[in-house]
Order: structure tokens, then sequence, then C-alpha cells
């Protein structure tokens, strides 16, 4: 069955998206047709769509992501359904929903990318990328697989305290987004409740998000960083979070770490720019015997890691690219329980809702807050 008309849909002819066309040039606010319901599909009006710190970073070509161009780039967001194509069952029009920027090959689950972002690893991916979805979420109505989205309880979340609900705003819920990358790297290594785990670095974006979300799933943190203040802003008010200063005497930071008792794991989230920093190496050595460590940092080098220490002790090491789909639902359910608190009242900051057209300031505030809890979004 082909595509649905925008006649049929109710969806206007045409939306504002943000195009990328070339690395070497800005992005670009274009008026264009507004994408049409397929099998398989959903039209999603974007509501509010999560900024990355480094975001401006990936399409001046800095990061060097690959990417086919033009794109309209994007990330995870929060949206409603516009339309749905003529196979979906349960999705409907109108209902609030997740949408998840990580894009699986539905006949070849190992063929992923971030849509939007970087066209994966395999050719299998750059074919998916490049073709069907080169499309992202910076713009008005964007067309999504079926399966990246999931329904949110609209009343619970954002619904009246006094009427049962938890009085969220919309934009909060965009940065589910952030906190869901870690949480892919702390379920594969098993973490459980009443365990201590270290995460480091700890004062950026993801490893903040990493903290709040170990600590509700029951976790003591170590949290490691460069940044005195800002380790001392995060375990401000918070029970279970300890610190550790990253110092570069690998050494030191060791026996800093080993103060704190019995550690049962690592995630390590290290941006690429920390390819050579020590606290892996302390880390790992301050592992109790069959510790476990989550590697999710963004490092493109070789890292030394301590052999004998990991073969003596039976340390697990486990590699995680994301997180998986099944994450997504247990944490939207961790949300709507009431277990991992999210907005003002955990103390996040929205440090600004942007227009598409705004979006070089967008960018600039994203980087200027690249800690946990801040974050901005596109509000199209």
């Amino acid at each position: 069955m082909g595509s649905m008309s925008p006649e049929t849909t109710g969806l206007p002819k045409s939306h504002r998206a943000l195009v990328c066309h070339s690395t070497d040039k800005p992005l670009a606010l274009e008026t264009l047709p507004t994408p049409e319901p397929v099998a398989g599909t959903a039209i999603v009006h974007i509501i509010a769509a999560n900024i990355i710190g480094y975001m401006r970073d990936i399409y001046n070509g800095k990061r060097k992501y690959p990417f086919p161009t033009p794109m309209i780039p994007g990330t995870s967001a929060i949206g409603r359904i516009a339309a749905v194509g003529p196979d979906a069952t349960s999705l409907k029009e109108g209902q609030l929903v997740y949408v998840d920027c990580f894009i699986r090959g539905r006949d070849d689950q190992t063929a992923v990318f971030l849509g939007g972002v970087h066209e994966g690893y395999s050719p299998q991916s750059q074919r998916m990328m490049r073709g069907e979805w080169r499309d992202s979420t910076f713009c008005e109505y964007a067309k999504m697989p079926l399966e990246t989205l999931e329904v949110l309880d609209e009343s619970k979340l954002l619904g009246e305290v006094s009427n049962g609900g938890l009085g969220y705003k919309v934009e909060d819920l965009a940065y589910l987004g952030a906190m869901l990358v870690p949480y892919g790297g702390l379920n594969s290594i098993g973490l459980k409740s009443g365990e201590t785990i270290v995460i480091g670095p700890a004062t950026g974006g993801f490893g903040g998000a990493a903290v709040l979300v170990a600590l509700a799933m029951g976790a003591r943190v170590i949290a490691m960083g460069r940044n005195k203040k800002a380790l001392e802003e995060l375990a401000k008010g918070r029970e279970r979070v300890e610190t550790v200063a990253i110092t570069g005497d690998m050494a030191k930071d060791l026996e800093a770490l080993k103060a704190f008792g019995t550690i049962d794991a690592f995630l390590d989230i290290s941006p690429p720019e920390a390819s050579k920093s020590t606290h892996i190496k302390s880390a790992i050595l301050a592992l109790r015997h069959s510790g476990r460590v989550s590697l999710m940092g963004g490092t493109q080098e070789d890292v030394a890691l301590p052999h004998s220490k990991i073969m003596h002790f039976d340390i697990a090491l486990k590699g995680k690219y994301m997180y998986d789909r099944d994450d997504i639902k247990t944490m939207i359910k961790m949300i709507q329980v009431g277990v991992l608190p999210i907005g003002e009242k955990a103390g996040f900051q929205v440090t600004g809702k942007f227009g598409l057209e705004d979006w070089d300031a967008a960018f600039t505030s994203a980087a200027e807050n690249a800690t946990v809890g801040k974050f901005a979004v596109f509000t199209p």
C-alpha cells in the first residue's frame, strides 16, 4: 500500500526543518514538503527535541562524524503522533510519545545508527541512514519507524500533583534521551541495588546523568572528575554520592578510590579527548574480585588496560553502544512510578527553549551547560 496524502491525513502540506547541506556551511532553516506516512512509519509532530552539548561540533565537522547530506539533523525527542501508516496496530494519532533516535535494522538488529547524528559502522546501517531514514527530529514533522516510538502516560507524567500526576512539563521529558545512554551501560553489567559503582568522568552531560540513574537503581556512586567544584555540586544534597578528583596521578587516585571500601563496578563514559586519562586504569585496579566494567566512552584510540588485574581477578569487561529497546520501556516505567525523578523537583534545569530559527543560540546554550540535569531543547 502506498503513502497517504496530506489531504487524507490532515497533515499540513509543508513544514519547517533545519537542514545540514555540508559541514562547511551553517545549518539552513527551510520549508519542505511534509513527510507522508507509509507502511511501518508514523509522522510525529515534534514538541521538544533534546540538544546534545557538543551538537555544534557534529555539524561543523569538528567531530568528524559520518552522515549523509543533505540531512535534517536531530536527536531523541518528545512528540505527538500526527499520522500513522496503514499497518500500525496500537499507535494512534494524538498520543504523546518518546521518539528514539537509535534506529535498528528490522531484519538485522546489529545494523544500528544514530538518526540525525552518525550513520553507524556497517554497510547495512549506512544504507539505512543514506536512504529511508536520512532525516531526524530538528523539524516540525518527523517520519519515524513505528518501533522507535514509545507511548508515554501523559496524564501521569504531566498531570497535576493534586490529581495524582507527577506535574512535569513536556520539555522535562526530553532529558530521557540523556539518561537512557548510561542506563544501557549500567543495565548491561547488571548493576544491583546496594552495590558501589565508580562513574567517570561524572561531571559532563552523560556522566552526570549516569550518576542520577545509578542512584535510582539503588547503588552507591563514586563520581570521578577533574572539576572539583562540579563534583561538589553533583554530590550536594544527594545521598550515596562520593567524589574522587582525577589528578593525573594514577596511584594517588587509586588510593582515594580504595578508601571507600569494596567497589563492585565501573562505568567509563569518557569523551573522545579523554583517551589518555588515567582514571580508567585506576578505577579498574580498585575493583573487587569479579568486578564488572562497562565501556561506553567515545574515545577512538586504544586505551591501556591493567591486563594482570583483569585476568587474575576475573574482571569482566563489557562494551556497550547505547542501549537495548527494552531499556527504554524500563526507564519510562522508572520515571512514571517516581523512582527516577526529573524536572525541577530533581534540580533539573531547562536552560533554554529555542525555535528552529535560533539554532545557533541553542547550540551555544547546550555547550555552555553540558552538565548534570541541565539541557536545552528545540520546540519547533
